[in-house]
């Protein structure tokens, strides 16, 4: 297979962004991306988009699974790459998985588009357009970036900040799969390309891809290609060399040159890493009779879990743990004990969560036992903007302790701001957006992950909330993926927990959304999920929305949070949230809204979208007054 020279004239460079430019602004119908209809069958669906590796921050595996939150074995067996570590060559094709599925935006008017919904961390020199070109590589728009960022300024974008790139795709409907189009590949058309290079490369007839795209395709454009099964890319085996004829040797000399020092660079970088990943391994491996020893003394007269040996417990985390070494930072224990003075009570969070600066960055050290397995497995799959996000983790063989250190959220949990807080109560906007934010969140884990994963302790202690007043999901500990499922084991929180699950043990994504539902109560009151007379809040607030359209306002004004009467609010609003709650809290799981409807119903609201023009709110924007 010949590789294409790597361009890297200015002239050209600057050639190809002004012509990006032009057509980024034209090439996607609409400019935001392909209408879809919510809650269609075939949505959401795995399937993947052809990425090219690009000089010089995408020529490995490792920088471009980073990119789209995979591992990089999730890229190099679609893409026939033999090894994970293997370093990469300019335009080396490649095939990424990502989760596609129907969004409901809000232009104007409410719409839905299909994507897949990435989070990417803004850094230095950053702007929507540059890395919508560069690093996504015109797999979306700037135009549709700014539109599923609504409370983001384009033109002041902190250093830091996750925003929600969307990666166009599309799933194929009924007719395709009957076709037998079991995935549509989003591929870049190139000003260099043709429907029948691009049919040829894809293996599929050019009318193929016509009938999923038109015959009116422009450069620039993401087009969709329909496959029965992918096709086995031809990687390169050895470094290319400039095209024949140029008789330029100097330049031929140079450039090889510059090749192979690339080359050799990231074989030491590889080799390096391999090294230390080994010896991570070791360091935790340590010696299993020496844990079994201290296991033992831990456990002594206590029975362990049936069926299981306290090695083959240990074994089966390693083995969990050991394919995270390339997606997450290995920390020491004695970086926690020093960042924690010794998990000392005056670095207590809440719980068995710690607030500790390591590097100068400040992290929440959760401290667990050995039972990390399940959450661990969980939070390598999700990466969304409004969950906590993991940073790294670490293991104590000899103390039987292990550690996942999270980002740290700076303003605490939205109970202590709802029922603690003597500085202020929340306005009314910042409340709505909370609610938008932990329903996005929701929305990811139980229509973007496969097999779905089902929170399980949706509480107001366990949404936090950061500088910007933006709510992350945390705490993963009580989380299944997998839902549907029949459990006698009963774990939550009073006053959260859904009548099935209390009762048959039912777990499904419809106890998050009755959860929510006690969670959006809570926003509108002011009060606790349960009083302290023991009576649970969502028994009595299911009986506001009786009577006239009068008697309904006039209960919800008497029942709502005191600091919310003062400010100026819209009425509509609040009703409208009152009445996505009580549809959530439906004693009926089948009869409750999926979190799709939930968003969609909540982006409703007015207030959600006026007087909000910076992501940084002030205190008269945050607080009731």
């Amino acid at each position: 297979m010949r590789i294409k020279p790597h361009y890297s004239s200015p002239l050209l460079l600057l050639f190809f962004f002004f012509f990006s430019f032009i057509l980024h602004s034209n090439a996607q119908p609409g400019n935001i991306g392909y209408n879809c209809t919510i809650n269609q069958t075939t949505s959401p669906c795995e399937t993947y988009v052809f990425y090219r590796a690009m000089a010089p921050d995408f020529l490995d595996l490792a920088s471009i699974a980073d990119l789209f939150s995979v591992s990089r074995l999730m890229i190099s067996n679609p893409s026939n790459i033999t090894s994970p570590s293997s370093p990469l060559v300019p335009n080396q094709p490649l095939f990424i998985p990502i989760t596609c599925s129907c969004n409901s935006v809000n232009n104007g008017t409410i719409t839905a588009i299909s994507y897949a919904n990435l989070s990417y961390t803004i850094k230095k020199g950053d702007t929507f357009f540059m890395v919508s070109t560069q690093s996504f590589q015109n797999l979306t728009t700037y135009q549709s970036v700014e539109l599923v960022n609504p409370t983001l300024v384009p033109e002041n974008l902190t250093i830091g900040v996750n925003v929600v790139f969307p990666i166009f795709c599309k799933c194929p409907n009924k007719t395709q799969m009957g076709n037998q189009a079991n995935h549509l590949i989003s591929y870049v058309f190139r000003p260099s390309d043709n429907i029948s290079t691009v049919a040829t490369t894809f293996g599929v007839k050019p009318e193929s891809i016509t009938a999923v795209n038109g015959d009116k395709i422009q450069p620039f454009q993401t087009i969709f290609i329909p496959v029965t099964r992918l096709p086995v890319l031809s990687q390169p085996s050895v470094v290319p060399s400039p095209p024949p004829g140029n008789d330029n040797r100097k330049g031929v000399v140079t450039g090889l040159g510059i090749g192979l020092g690339i080359t050799g660079f990231l074989l030491v970088l590889v080799c390096g890493f391999w090294l230390y990943r080994e010896k991570s391994l070791k360091k935790m491996r340590v010696s299993w009779v020496d844990v079994e020893k201290r296991r033992v003394e831990l456990n002594k007269g206590v029975k362990g879990n049936k069926g299981y040996s306290n090695k083959e417990m240990e074994e089966s985390l390693m083995a969990d743990v050991s394919g995270c070494l390339d997606k997450y930072r290995v920390f020491g224990v004695d970086e926690l004990e020093e960042a924690t003075d010794g998990f000392h009570e005056n670095c207590l969070i809440q719980g068995s969560v710690y607030k500790g600066c390591i590097d100068g960055e400040v992290y929440a050290i959760k401290k667990m036992n050995w039972n990390a397995c399940e959450e661990l497995k969980i939070l390598q799959k999700v990466n969304h903007g409004n969950l906590v996000k993991l940073e790294g983790f670490c293991i104590d063989p000899l103390s039987a302790n292990c550690y996942l250190i999270y980002e740290y959220v700076e303003y605490g949990s939205l109970d202590s701001w709802l029922h603690e807080n003597e500085n202020g109560k929340l306005n009314w906007k910042t409340r709505l957006r909370i609610a938008v934010d932990v329903a996005n969140g929701l929305q990811y884990i139980h229509e973007h992950t496969r097999p779905r994963v089902v929170h399980k302790d949706i509480k107001s202690s366990n949404i936090l909330l950061d500088a910007n007043m933006r709510a992350k999901i945390a705490n993963f500990g009580l989380a299944k993926s997998g839902c549907n499922a029949i459990t006698m084991h009963i774990v939550g929180t009073q006053g959260y927990i859904a009548p099935e699950y209390l009762t048959d043990g039912m777990v499904s994504t419809k106890m998050d959304v009755f959860s929510f539902g006690v969670v959006l109560l809570e926003l509108i009151s002011g009060k606790e999920a349960v009083d302290e007379e023991g009576i649970v809040l969502w028994v009595r607030a299911t009986q506001i929305l009786e009577g006239s359209e009068e008697q309904k306002a006039k209960k919800l004004k008497e029942w709502m949070d005191p600091a919310l009467r003062e400010e100026s609010y819209s009425m509509e609003s609040i009703m409208n949230v009152m009445s996505v709650a009580v549809a959530c809290l439906h004693r009926d799981p089948s009869k409750r809204p999926s979190m799709v409807d939930i968003v969609y119903a909540l982006c409703k609201s007015d207030d959600l979208f006026t007087d909000i023009s910076d992501d940084t709110l002030s205190g008269s924007q945050v607080f009731a007054r």
